[in-house]
């Protein structure tokens, strides 16, 4: 029985935990705050987005970049201070503008797939969170976007994803709470929602039924690896004047966040992850006219950026934005109010008085696909980097991971198995 180290307790160290804990490994996950779900799984846009699956690898994300830079409210918001972390990751990601098709497909059927494996998880383990299953509406208000739109439902298509072009009577017929004046929509009605932090919790909680252990309230310092065995220092918040402990194990996992670039780094494998913020409010919904304002399919304005879903009868989330501004968590007061006008003039019932706000850092590759498979050394292995998609996609890529870690042991065991090739990665 392998022991593997599990550095993350976001969606995709748990779902990673899980996975290989389900294949019959000894896990430790290690996680900084002092509850799994805490951060960048805490309060996203809620959505399971097959819908969502486009790459931000397109020329008018340049365009649109730019001309953005200098507007407080824009949906996508670039510090001009340069850095080299920023500079090479802005490098990569036109280098991947060619790709952009075949990423997006490619992200399509991942998020397809992980539907699937999530639903399973949830239904064994007995997960409550919130899980409504009314699909996704993206809205356009001019012929512009809405074309653009047709032009990538034909990529997502092409991954497997319907979704159905519809008129504003039909977006009014399927969610007759949207106000507003729009050219037309597309509708997924095979994509969901729900809450990332309750479900997370709920899978931490099946990985302890199988027997994972959990350090928590535990920062990582330090890790190193050399083919056979796997050290991780780490300092316990609850204990600041003891010394760091040093664990040892037989592999290790990176499932960090924006964390794990110099994680890996230390480990010989550039991981060029890049912190981009995004935002969110959760509305509460405190009475019963607030409750029948808001809607209940999610939504996608590909104009703003902002996504919604309704989580219960009494939360309304609404997410958005995208902010290049390195490791910075502030809560900016001119990045919430567009959320919250948003959500005044597109449902003009709901009272917004009880929001509360949050941020979050999503881990972006250039690329915008995530980077699940091993690492130089042999017992080191990554499922990190899944940006806007983390949970959508968390799902899959853990079950790949175990996948690829079994196939690399039976490899090994295997007659004759010497030169055994290392996993593939999707990079």
């Amino acid at each position: 029985m392998t022991h593997f180290a599990v550095i993350g307790g976001g969606i995709t160290g748990v779902t990673s935990a899980y996975a290989l804990a389900k294949q019959g490994h000894r896990v430790t996950l290690i996680e900084k705050q002092r509850y799994p779900g805490m951060a960048t799984s805490f309060a996203n846009g809620g959505q399971l987005s097959a819908s969502n699956a486009e790459v931000w690898n397109h020329p008018s994300t340049l365009v649109k970049g730019l001309k953005w830079m200098f507007k407080a409210d824009a949906p996508l918001l670039m510090n001009p201070k340069p850095s080299w972390h920023k500079l090479s990751w802005m490098a990569e990601f036109i280098a991947a503008l060619p790709k952009y098709e075949q990423n997006t497909t490619s992200t399509t059927r991942m998020a397809i797939e992980a539907r699937a494996h999530l639903s399973a998880w949830a239904a064994e383990e007995g997960i409550a969170f919130n899980h409504l299953s009314a699909g996704i509406l993206h809205i356009y208000r001019n012929k512009a976007g809405f074309e653009q739109a047709a032009r990538v439902s034909k990529l997502l298509a092409k991954g497997g994803l319907t979704r159905r072009p519809v008129t504003p009577n039909d977006m009014r017929a399927i969610e007759p709470t949207l106000q507003g004046q729009y050219y037309g929509g597309f509708f997924t009605d095979s994509d969901s929602t729900g809450d990332i932090h309750q479900f997370t919790t709920g899978l931490a909680k099946a990985c302890e039924r199988l027997g994972v252990t959990f350090i928590t309230d535990a920062e990582v310092t330090t890790v190193a690896a050399d083919g056979q065995r796997a050290s991780v220092c780490v300092r316990h918040h609850s204990q600041a004047d003891e010394p760091i402990e040093t664990l040892s194990f037989d592999a290790i996992v990176i499932s960090a966040g924006v964390h794990s670039r110099a994680l890996a780094a230390q480990l010989g494998d550039r991981i060029n992850v890049y912190p981009v913020k995004g935002y969110s409010i959760t509305v509460n919904l405190t009475t019963l006219a607030s409750q029948q304002a808001a809607p209940q399919v999610s939504l996608l304005d590909d104009e703003t950026k902002i996504v919604t879903s309704r989580l219960g009868q009494d939360r309304f989330r609404v997410a958005g934005t995208a902010e290049f501004n390195g490791f910075d968590l502030d809560i900016r007061a001119d990045r919430i109010r567009p959320l919250t006008q948003w959500v005044e003039r597109q449902f003009p019932g709901v009272d917004t008085r009880q929001c509360v706000p949050w941020a979050g850092l999503r881990p972006m590759m250039p690329n915008m696909l995530p980077r699940v498979g091993a690492g130089k050394v042999p017992n080191v292995f990554y499922n990190t980097g899944h940006g806007h998609l983390g949970w959508t996609l968390s799902a899959f890529t853990a079950h790949q991971l175990a996948e690829l870690i079994g196939q690399r042991q039976s490899a090994k065991t295997a007659p004759g198995a010497a030169g055994v090739p290392q996993p593939s990665t999707v990079s």
